[in-house]
């Protein structure tokens, strides 16, 4: 079977003896740098996408090719093939893949879900340490080019009523869903028809609460969920509405194979939101796309938030999810609890990225969980989020090669 077909059963049937895919998260650039000094064989260097597409696939990338040295950052992700890709212009991996016998990643649907037309990019002031732009989604953010981590936003484009009222009338209406589409799309079109890997759809940053924070700002939207509330509604419907459009021209002509919305909305001890206002806010909203989803056959519907989230499942699962990713061990999250509270959700990550770097008995420890999961089925087991710098190549592909043992004894 193929990496699709895996991880299909894997998860819609719980299928124990089913070897689910070979993924991990991702690496950030400076693990990948010491990587190949440290032995890892150079062959398909990962490369920034050339251009601009979509806010779904292009997002930052104006700020990664502001440090472009052909060598990687620190602070660049690079995709591992558990975070789908395109998402905001992460190259992706493949010596790692191939030197480890891992598996073909998601790929996804590359469609812009957020402003029609896109806001240019605007280079308000760059030196030799920061770059301050407009990026495409309509934020003013400042890059630290040393850093070179993803950009803090100075401006959001959503303030109050009178920016938001502007922005759906002229950048958020049902007048040209095609117009939505990359020029690129009969060509991803056919991939993706005859394809031999998961397909999403959604992703960063779609979500309801995600895209909110993205667009206002975590200050303001806490606040406007107490002081107007018919504002994040009104935002909700609105995004909502052009998103069911969008996916119904998406699902019209290709099948996909997972949805994924992108939340963030936890921390390291818990939520950020209260469940009230998650029922309130959100919930509906969920419940209206996961129907719609499942009426297209749609069996895979993931959140992806990191941090402290054991508490929001239930929420969740009201809202018509299936799975969520990538289970922060490193925050407390217990998948093996999980799995008992929860017997048929789906799961991906769940293996303490912080725990790697600290030798093989350490490693070996922190593989039970992930090995008593599989047996139940419906898990797709990697590090719960990117494999930080302080792992060195020998630890991670002795941690690796043991996962992958693991996920072969599954049998298909």
């Amino acid at each position: 079977m193929n990496v699709r077909e895996r991880f299909l059963l894997a998860m819609t049937e719980f299928r124990a003896r089913v070897s689910p895919p070979k993924w991990e998260f991702g690496y950030w650039g400076e693990n990948v740098e010491n990587w190949y000094a440290e032995g890892l064989p150079r062959r398909r260097y990962p490369r920034l996408p050339r251009g601009i597409s979509t806010p779904t696939s292009s997002l930052y990338l104006p700020c990664w090719k502001s440090i472009h040295t052909g060598r990687l950052s620190s602070g660049l992700a690079v995709i591992g093939g558990g975070l789908y890709w395109p998402t905001q212009g992460f190259p992706i991996d493949n010596d790692v893949r191939t030197q480890l016998g891992m598996d073909l990643g998601q790929v996804l649907v590359n469609v812009n879900l957020l402003f029609h037309p896109m806001f240019e990019v605007t280079v308000i002031e760059e030196t030799a340490e920061t770059m301050t732009y407009i990026d495409i989604d309509g934020v003013k953010r400042l890059f630290l080019k040393k850093t070179g981590v993803i950009p803090s936003a100075l401006e959001n484009p959503i303030r109050d009523w009178a920016t938001w009222n502007r922005l759906k009338e002229e950048r958020l209406n049902l007048k040209d869903i095609k117009g939505r589409f990359p020029r690129s799309w009969p060509r991803l079109l056919e991939r993706y028809r005859d394809r031999d890997f998961p397909l999403v759809l959604g992703g960063y940053p779609q979500g309801y609460f995600g895209t909110l924070a993205h667009l206002m700002g975590y200050e303001h939207l806490f606040y406007n969920y107490t002081d107007d509330p018919k504002l994040i509604h009104d935002i909700q419907k609105t995004f909502t509405d052009v998103w069911l459009a969008v996916y119904a021209e998406v699902l019209s002509q290709t099948s996909v194979d997972m949805f994924v919305f992108w939340e963030d909305i936890s921390a390291g001890s818990g939520s950020m939101v209260s469940p009230a206002m998650i029922r309130e806010f959100m919930v509906p909203y969920y419940k209206r796309m996961t129907g719609f989803l499942k009426e297209h056959g749609v069996k895979v519907i993931f959140v992806d938030t990191d941090g402290e989230c054991t508490d929001l499942i239930p929420l969740f699962l009201d809202g018509g999810v299936t799975g969520m990713y990538p289970m922060e061990a490193s925050c407390g999250v217990d998948i093996v609890n999980v799995r008992r509270l929860f017997p048929k959700l789906q799961l991906m990550g769940g293996i303490p990225k912080s725990e790697l770097p600290k030798g093989r008995a350490r490693i070996d420890e922190v593989l039970g969980p992930a090995e008593a999961v599989l047996e139940t089925g419906g898990y797709v087991p990697f590090g719960d989020h990117l494999i930080p710098p302080e792992v060195h190549w020998n630890e991670f592909r002795y941690y690796r090669e043991k996962l992958n043992g693991m996920i072969d004894r599954r049998g298909l």
